[in-house]
């Protein structure tokens, strides 16, 4: 009894020795900048439930409670793997441009200090749990590639060893200290290449490798679309706390980009309305909703870079380029469920090559001249971009192929074909979204 109660008290002693350590601070902490990234950070996690109704309205009934549980889920799920072990490997110390070292696991060491590398003016903690928003809502972004057809247990397993081998990595390269797309000049204001090619293009590589989902030849019309415009609503709300909290400080910087993510949502939301009215012959809510969700995933790499009629611009070009992605699919032949690839995937090559041709140091001096306002350097610059973008793609293609057929060897990753037609809700989770 005694070892035990002996064995009690160093774990607790443990446990709160880091607590100690936090328990100073010696960097100049901006009560604003906090404040500013603490409400980013509720808004970005906002975006999940946002993303979990915009895509739960989308499916038919009797999947609306399994979609929603997926990226509901994955909320808890990545947060934990975030604090662990994924902050370190994403923003750690330095390792060879690739990736960081795990000497912050367990959030060993980040506390109320700030980190000048990263944020000089917040406490440390409070960029951490930022920046872990961004990888809560990443993986969740897939879902909508394999939506009504995957095993709960295989999502499970899938999300947690892509937020590991791909999402980490990626995000080092781009953002981390060291990373060796930053110090080759690669741009990504809030997420372009890390969050939307990253999980756009593996989402793309799902559907090709799962396949379609029964009755595919059907249309699958949302079952509940003011549930995806609620959902929409959400993510548009959530998404200035995406873009503009990136500027990691309130002031300028986050004040222009908070406007401009605006004007290329507006943007992309009447150019597709517009087209689908001439192409279909009537506009459509759900048209409106995709849209404006295609303009805010295509501005986000440039929206500290850029300026209003530059994202005005984006906006348009997401709204018609992404409207002729997702009609592409049917004749490809995939089934992309809920248009990841589509919005998130194009939207974000769209985006982060836009950055190469509009971004202005004006507008942000950290940043570069895009090639529309340098030629020398902003054709470099350009380059550079291409460069990044075409490593991210093939990356985040490859790795999530092997990993799902993987996976797929394993534990296997679809549902069998009874338990398809019968549904997630009932035959994944057990209960149903709907009593009638």
């Amino acid at each position: 009894m005694q070892r035990i109660k002996t064995c009690l008290y160093l774990s607790i002693g443990f446990l709160l020795i880091p607590l100690n350590l936090y328990a100073q601070t010696s960097g100049k902490i901006d009560s604003g900048d906090t404040a500013f990234l603490l409400i980013s950070a509720a808004l970005v996690m906002l975006m999940t439930p946002g993303l979990a109704i915009f895509y739960g309205g989308m499916v038919r009934r009797k999947n609306v409670l399994g979609t929603l549980m997926q990226s509901f889920f994955a909320i808890a799920v990545i947060s934990i793997q975030w604090i662990l072990y994924g902050y370190s490997l994403a923003f750690g110390p330095d390792v060879h441009g690739i990736i960081g070292d795990l000497s912050w696991m367990g959030l060993n060491g980040v506390g109320v200090d700030p980190n000048p590398d990263y944020a000089p003016t917040v406490p440390h903690i409070a960029f951490m749990i930022y920046q872990a928003m961004f990888s809560v809502i990443t993986p969740a972004l897939i879902t909508g590639a394999f939506a009504e057809r995957m095993k709960f247990s295989a999502f499970l397993v899938f999300t947690i060893l892509w937020s590991t081998i791909v999402y980490d990595p990626v995000a080092h390269w781009i953002w981390g200290t060291g990373g060796w797309l930053r110090n080759m000049g690669a741009l990504d204001f809030a997420g372009g290449m890390v969050v939307h090619i990253t999980s756009g293009i593996s989402a793309l590589a799902a559907a090709l490798l799962i396949g379609k989902r029964k009755g595919h030849a059907h249309d699958f019309t949302p079952h509940n679309l003011p549930l995806t415009v609620l959902g929409a609503g959400l993510l548009w709300f959530g998404w200035f706390g995406f873009n503009a909290g990136s500027a990691l400080s309130s002031g300028a910087l986050s004040a222009m980009t908070f406007a401009v993510t605006h004007i290329s949502a507006v943007g992309a939301t009447v150019i597709w309305v517009v087209i689908e009215w001439l192409h279909r012959g009537k506009p459509t809510m759900f048209g409106a909703a995709t849209g404006s969700i295609a303009g805010l995933a295509t501005i986000t790499p440039a929206s500290g870079f850029v300026g209003p009629m530059s994202a005005l611009i984006i906006g348009l070009c997401a709204g018609s380029i992404c409207y002729m992605a997702l009609n592409m699919k049917n004749r490809l032949g995939y089934d992309d469920s809920l248009d990841a690839f589509g919005v998130h995937g194009v939207g974000g090559i769209i985006g982060t090559l836009a950055t190469g041709l509009l971004a202005q140091k004006l507008i942000n001096p950290a940043g570069a001249d895009g090639l529309f306002f340098s030629s020398t350097a902003g054709m470099r610059f350009f380059t550079t971009q291409l460069t990044a973008v075409g490593v991210t793609m093939v990356y985040s293609f490859v790795v999530t192929i092997v990993l799902l057929k993987v996976l797929d060897k394993v534990m296997g990753l679809r549902l069998d074909d009874e338990s398809e037609s019968l549904g997630l809700d009932i035959a994944e989770h057990g209960e149903t979204g709907y009593t009638l």
